[in-house]
C-alpha cells in the first residue's frame, strides 16, 4: 500500500481538472478552416518539423500544472510553452540523427534517470531496482479506471520523452569534447605564467562624472551592428502604461467595518435582525450566506490561523470570537469551534488484495474471499497479537511486510487513504480491526500513540474592503481625462503628463505577443493589452483605455514602437546597452587625450589618478579585483619596461609598464589538469550547443499571423 498510496498522492500522476486559459486562436479550428482555407492546428515549423496545436496546449498544460504545484501563477506561461516546444524539436532531431529512436522499451528502461523518478525513493525497491512494473500496473488501472487522469499521464509522459532525448543527446556530444596535448600545455603554461605590471587605470564612471557624453540612437546602431548575433530580435512592441488602481477610501474601509460588526453582533437583515455570527446556530450555513470566503471544517495548526489571533487562540474557550480585526484588505471575526490534539500513531498492517484492485497483480482471490480471509485473519490477531507476525506472508503490501508490516509514525497529514487514517485517528494503542480501502482489506494494528501538538477549528466571518461605485467612478473619471489628455500626442507628452500627476507608469520596450504578462503591470488584462497592441491595424501612437476585471483599476496604453523580426530597434534596448556604449566613446576621448604620453606618472597626473601595481595571469586576468583580459594580454604582449598603448578595458582604460615575468609552478601533472578542462569544458557546451542550434535552425512561427486573421474575423 505504501507505494502506491503515496504514487496516488503524486499530483504530476492524479490531477484535478485544470481550467486553462489558452490563447485567443486556440479555437474551434473547423470553424477556421472554413474562413481562411488554411489549416490553423499547425503554429509553426522547425526546420520543417510542425508544432501542431496539440502539442502546444500539451506543454502548455504540464507547464501550468507546475506552476500551481509551486504556487506560482499560470497565467502568462505561453511563450515559455512556445520555446520548449521549439528546443524539444531540435533535441528530438539530433536523437533520430544520432540514430535513436523513442520506442516503448527505450522509454521504460530510461525512465529511472528522468529528474521526476530518479530522485524519489519510493519507486525503488531496497536493492535500488527501479519498480518498473508496479508502476506500469498504475498507469493500466488509470486507463482503465480514470480516462481524464491517463489523459493527463500522456501529456506528462511526452515531456519526459523529450527530458530522455536530451540526456542521450547531451551524453553522447559531451563524449566528443576532449583537450588536446597541446591545447592543454598551454593553457598549463598561462596559468602558471605571472607578469608584474605597474598600472595607471582611467575609470569610466569618474571620467563620465566630470565628462558628460550623450550617447545617440545612431551610437547604439553602430554597437548593434557590431554585435548582430547578439541583437536578433523578435517581433515586439514598445509600449507605455499608466495605471490607475481602484484602491478604497477611508469610507470604503468604515463601510465594510460596519457592514462586518452588522454581521457580528446586530442581525442579518435575512433574518430580520435576529441571527448574527454570534449567536448563529450554523456557523457553515451563516458563512456561507454572509462572508466573502468560504468555511474550511478543517483543524489547524496556529502559525496557520491569520496573525492577529494567533498567540491568543490557546488559551481561549470555545465558543469564543475575536475581532473585528483586519488583515491586509480584509475585516475579520474569527469564532473557535473546537480543540483537539494531532496523535502520531505507530501502525503496522497486513494487506489482503482481490483481483482487479490497484495492488493486486497475480492476485486470483475475489473481493468476497478477500474478506473473509481479512476478517478471519482480524480475529485471530485481535484475540492474540502476537500470531500478527504469522500472517505477514500473506500481505500484499511486500515493502511493509519485509518491515514486519510496519508503516512507521504517521500523522492525520501523511498522505494515506481517508478510512486507513481515520481508523488510526478514532482507535486506541493496541486496537486491530480490518479496514477496507481501494486497495483491497486491511488488518491493521496500532502499536503506540502518543499526543502531538494541539489543532483548532476556527471559522473566519470575512468581508473584503472594496473600492465603491463611487470610489471606482472616480478612478474611470481620473483614467478618461488623461485619456484626453495624451490623445494625438508624442510619447514624450505621455509620459510628462503621467509624471507630473504622479501617476504609475511603466514602459516595456520590447514586449512580445505571447508574453502573456508585461513588465511593470501583471494583471489578468495583460493579454488583452498584447492582443491590441500586436492587432495589424495599430499604428504608433494609439492609445487605448482597459478595464481590469473584478477590480475596477483603469489601464491607459499607448503604443510608442513597432518592432520587426531581425536587428533590435537602437531606442528598445537602449536600457540594457548604454552603460556599454557609453563607455566605448568614453574610452575613445582617453585613448586620444593619453595621445603618447611618455610615462605612467605622466598619465597619472593628466586624469588625477594614482600609479598602482599588480601581479596578472592570463588564465585568471584579475586586476585590482576586476576581470580584465585585455589588460593581461597586453601585460604578456608589451615588451619588459615599455609603456603599453591604451588598452580599453570592462571598467576602465588602463596603461601599464611590465616589470618582468616569473613562472609558479602548481601542483597537478598534465593528465589531471587535460580530465579538469575537458570536464569544465562539457559542462559549459551543452548549452552553448543548443543555443547554437536554436541561432541556425529554419524556424516559422505562425501564432501572430494566425491571431491576426483571428481578430480581423471577430471585428
Amino acid at each position: 500500500m505504501a507505494i502506491l498510496g503515496q504514487i496516488r498522492s503524486r499530483p504530476w500522476l492524479l490531477m484535478g481538472v485544470i481550467a486553462l486559459a489558452l490563447l485567443a486562436f486556440l479555437v474551434n479550428p473547423d470553424s477556421i478552416d472554413k474562413v481562411f482555407g488554411k489549416n490553423p492546428d499547425v503554429l509553426g515549423k522547425v526546420n520543417g518539423e510542425k508544432i501542431t496545436r496539440e502539442e502546444f496546449n500539451d506543454q502548455l498544460f504540464v507547464l501550468q500544472q507546475q506552476a500551481e504545484q509551486q504556487g506560482q501563477p499560470k497565467a502568462g506561461l505561453e511563450e515559455q510553452a512556445w520555446q520548449l516546444l521549439v528546443q524539444s524539436k531540435l533535441i528530438k532531431q539530433q536523437f533520430e540523427k544520432m540514430g535513436f529512436e523513442m520506442t516503448d522499451d527505450y522509454f521504460w528502461n530510461q525512465l529511472q534517470y528522468d529528474q521526476m523518478f530518479a530522485q524519489q525513493k519510493q519507486f525503488f525497491d531496497e536493492k535500488g531496482n527501479f519498480k518498473t512494473q508496479e508502476l506500469k500496473k498504475q498507469i493500466e488501472d488509470m486507463k482503465a479506471g480514470s480516462p481524464e487522469g491517463y489523459n493527463q499521464w500522456l501529456k506528462t509522459r511526452k515531456s519526459i520523452e523529450y527530458r530522455l532525448m536530451a540526456r542521450q543527446v547531451f551524453a553522447n556530444i559531451s563524449q566528443g569534447i576532449t583537450t588536446g596535448k597541446k591545447e592543454a600545455e598551454e593553457l598549463m603554461k598561462q596559468r602558471d605564467q605571472l607578469a608584474d605590471i605597474d598600472f595607471v587605470k582611467i575609470d569610466y564612471a569618474t571620467y563620465l562624472q566630470k565628462n558628460n557624453i550623450k550617447v545617440t540612437t545612431e551610437d547604439l546602431a553602430n554597437y548593434i551592428k557590431q554585435h548582430p548575433v547578439m541583437f536578433k530580435a523578435e517581433e515586439s512592441r514598445n509600449i507605455g502604461i499608466v495605471y490607475f488602481p481602484s484602491q478604497p477610501s477611508a469610507a470604503d474601509d468604515a463601510a465594510t467595518l460596519k457592514e462586518i460588526n452588522k454581521l457580528f453582533s446586530a442581525g442579518t437583515d435575512a433574518s430580520g435582525g435576529t441571527e448574527n455570527f454570534q449567536n448563529t446556530k450554523n456557523d457553515s450555513m451563516f458563512l456561507m450566506a454572509n462572508s466573502d470566503m468560504p468555511f474550511n471544517p478543517q483543524y489547524v495548526k496556529p502559525n496557520q490561523l491569520p496573525q492577529t489571533i494567533q498567540a491568543q487562540i490557546p488559551s481561549a474557550a470555545v465558543g469564543q470570537t475575536f475581532g473585528p480585526y483586519k488583515e491586509q484588505n480584509f475585516y475579520v471575526v474569527s469564532k473557535l469551534l473546537d480543540k483537539k490534539t494531532s496523535d502520531s500513531t505507530l501502525s503496522r498492517h497486513i494487506l489482503i488484495a482481490f483481483k482487479g484492485s490497484p495492488a493486486g497483480e497475480g492476485v486470483t482471490r475475489s473481493k468476497e474471499q478477500a474478506k473473509k480471509l481479512a476478517d478471519s485473519i482480524g480475529a485471530i490477531v485481535k484475540a492474540n497479537p502476537g500470531k500478527f507476525t504469522e500472517f505477514l506472508k500473506l500481505s500484499n503490501d511486500p515493502n511493509s511486510a519485509a518491515q514486519g508490516g510496519s508503516l512507521g509514525w504517521t500523522t492525520p497529514e501523511t498522505p494515506f487513504v481517508p478510512e486507513f487514517l481515520t481508523y488510526l485517528a478514532n482507535n486506541p494503542k493496541g486496537a486491530t480491526g480490518v479496514v477496507e480501502t481501494q486497495f483491497g482489506y486491511h488488518i491493521i494494528n496500532i502499536e503506540d500513540k502518543k499526543p502531538g501538538a494541539m489543532s483548532y477549528k476556527v471559522a473566519n466571518l470575512v468581508k473584503a474592503v472594496k473600492p465603491s461605485d463611487a470610489t471606482e467612478a472616480e478612478v474611470n473619471k481620473k483614467a478618461s481625462r488623461f485619456v484626453q489628455q495624451v490623445q494625438g500626442k508624442s510619447f514624450n507628452d505621455f509620459v510628462n503628463i503621467a509624471k507630473k500627476a504622479n501617476y504609475q507608469f511603466s514602459n516595456p520596450k520590447q514586449a512580445k505577443r505571447f508574453d502573456g504578462q508585461l513588465q511593470g503591470l501583471g494583471t489578468e488584462k495583460d493579454p488583452e493589452i498584447l492582443a491590441w497592441a500586436f492587432d495589424k491595424k495599430r499604428e504608433k501612437g494609439d492609445t487605448e483605455l482597459f478595464t481590469v476585471d473584478g477590480t475596477g483599476d483603469k489601464i491607459v496604453v499607448y503604443l510608442n514602437g513597432k518592432q520587426a523580426k531581425g536587428s533590435a530597434d537602437p531606442e528598445s534596448v537602449r536600457d540594457q546597452i548604454e552603460v556599454v556604449v557609453k563607455n566605448k566613446l568614453a574610452a575613445k576621448q582617453i585613448s586620444e587625450k593619453i595621445g603618447k604620453a611618455g610615462s605612467l606618472d605622466q598619465i597619472a597626473k593628466q586624469f588625477g589618478t594614482t600609479k598602482q601595481s599588480a601581479q596578472v595571469n592570463l588564465l585568471n586576468p584579475s586586476v585590482a579585483g576586476s576581470m580584465e583580459p585585455k589588460v593581461a594580454g597586453a601585460a604578456f604582449g608589451v615588451a619588459k619596461g615599455k609603456l603599453s598603448n591604451p588598452v580599453e578595458g570592462g571598467t576602465g582604460v588602463y596603461v601599464l609598464v611590465k616589470k618582468n615575468e616569473t613562472v609558479n609552478k602548481q601542483p597537478g601533472d598534465l593528465k589531471q589538469f587535460t580530465e579538469s578542462i575537458s570536464q569544465r569544458n562539457s559542462g559549459m557546451f551543452g548549452q552553448a550547443w543548443l543555443k547554437s542550434l536554436q541561432d541556425n535552425a529554419d524556424i516559422d512561427d505562425y501564432r501572430i499571423e494566425i491571431w491576426n486573421k483571428l481578430g480581423s474575423q471577430q471585428q
